[in-house]
Formats: structure tokens, C-alpha cells, sequence
């Protein structure tokens, strides 16, 4: 199970890729900034939780240069 091998945000996820082609946003492309932040005041409540868990999950630390931990 992914909570045990500490993979828990993987079983979290449960259409990746779901935003970004609501968006129109290419596959291997960022989300850009001003996208998200309309796409978070969205009338379309599933678009607005998709939106804030990518703010959400952007602000995590990365092991490849997050904030210095």
C-alpha cells in the first residue's frame, strides 16, 4: 500500500493530469501562476479542489532543491 512505503500523496491523486487538460495546459508543461489562481475562484467546485491541491502540492519541499532542508 502507498501509505506504507510513505508514497501516501500518490494514492491522494486520483486523476493526474485531470487540471492541466481542464486548463489546456500541455502535458510536460508547468500550470502557469495567473491559470491556477483563476482556476481557484472557479464557480466549478471539483476544478476549484483540483486547483488548490496543486497550490497545495507545490509548496511541498522537493528533495531536488526545495527550501534548503
Amino acid at each position: 500500500m502507498a501509505k506504507e512505503d510513505g508514497k501516501w500523496i500518490q494514492g491522494a491523486i486520483k486523476r493526474p493530469g485531470a487540471l492541466k487538460a481542464k486548463l489546456g495546459v500541455p502535458e510536460g508543461k508547468k500550470i502557469p501562476a495567473k491559470k491556477l489562481a483563476k482556476a481557484e475562484h472557479s464557480k466549478n467546485p471539483t476544478l476549484r479542489r483540483e486547483a488548490n491541491l496543486a497550490k497545495t502540492l507545490k509548496s511541498f519541499n522537493h528533495k531536488s532543491g526545495g527550501r534548503g532542508r
